[in-house]
């Protein structure tokens, strides 16, 4: 659905997006991550046909975004950083300007106009002048123009930047329900927001895509090894040497004693093998108390940090 190819922007001398690659297959949704200046907003303003590229090519549903501009424009949903929203129209009046500019036909403004209404929770606040909503509403009505016409891509740029707990659980809920008929691009700087809600992700640092894999994926590579925990009921030392003898396992800690009687190991495991049952087996077949027993994996945040302090 989305294909960029060896994309390059230039400005006065300096490459804010450095040949850079990724695909977006239909239904697909990718978080987009990096920190500020790292050259996303660039790659999305390319992609929505904002502007030109200085080198390589970026297609959306088969149509070049420089040659076929038009066409790609009549396929996607953009939500800039800032809603590009008029603040003395009222809600419903703003959303039917651009149903028109949008070219949406007449018979059906009124209807697309209602089912956007519908589908971003604005029926309370359709008549209200929009500079007068709250900050989680205006993104509300951002999103709801981006989804007028229907489009096959959604290009959502820090959808929820400055909201709340409860507005950013709200949007984020309704991105998910958007899954099921949108291809979305989803930059944003909340993590666990894209661990919840994309199915891949891409971290571009310094204009270059230094990661592209799963958020599990990413997990594993960078800790290239399988974690598990154990809390077993046992003699310590003992408990060690046998979990460390099990084939497969390149290291067990053990923490401070969670009980005076219990303490808490943290196996690694050779990358892509799962020891979890073979582990429990070796407990209980030594008469020990298997407490507690599940995977461990870093998180998205101690994924980006890493890769960005690599860089």
């Amino acid at each position: 659905m989305i294909e960029v190819e060896h994309v390059s922007k230039v400005y006065n001398g300096r490459r804010a997006v450095d040949d850079i690659s990724f695909r977006v297959e239909k239904g697909e949704v990718l978080g987009f991550l990096g920190p500020n200046g790292a050259g996303k907003t660039t790659t999305m303003r390319i992609l929505t046909c904002y502007m030109p590229s200085t080198e390589g090519t970026a297609r959306i549903a088969g149509y070049d975004v420089f040659e076929d501009s038009i066409e790609v424009r009549r396929r996607i949903g953009y939500l800039p950083e800032n809603p590009p929203l008029y603040m003395e129209m009222t809600v419903e009046s703003y959303l039917d300007f651009v149903a028109r500019i949008k070219g949406v036909r007449p018979r059906q403004r009124k209807s697309q106009v209602n089912d956007v209404i519908e589908k971003c929770n604005l029926g309370d606040v359709r008549s209200r002048i929009t500079g007068k909503l709250s900050k989680g509403y205006k993104q509300r009505v951002g999103l709801a123009q981006a989804l007028l016409n229907n489009p096959e891509v959604l290009i959502l740029d820090e959808p929820t930047l400055g909201l709340d707990p409860k507005q950013i659980y709200d949007i984020r809920t309704l991105i998910k329900g958007l899954a099921e008929n949108h291809t979305v691009i989803l930059s944003t700087h909340i993590l666990p927001e894209v661990s919840m809600t994309c199915n891949r992700v891409v971290i571009i640092n310094k204009g270059k895509v230094v990661a592209m894999d799963t958020p599990d994926g990413l997990a594993r590579q960078m800790a290239g090894a399988e974690r598990v925990s154990l809390t077993v009921e046992g003699p310590a030392d003992v408990v060690r040497d046998k979990l460390a003898s099990i084939d497969g396992v390149l290291n067990v800690q053990a923490s401070d004693p969670a009980t005076e009687t219990s303490t808490t190991y943290t196996v690694e495991c050779k990358l892509g093998s799962d020891l979890r049952s073979t582990l429990a087996a070796a407990v209980v077949t030594q008469g020990w108390g298997l407490l507690d027993l599940h995977g461990v994996s870093m998180s998205l945040e101690d994924v980006f940090i890493n890769l960005i302090t690599k860089e």
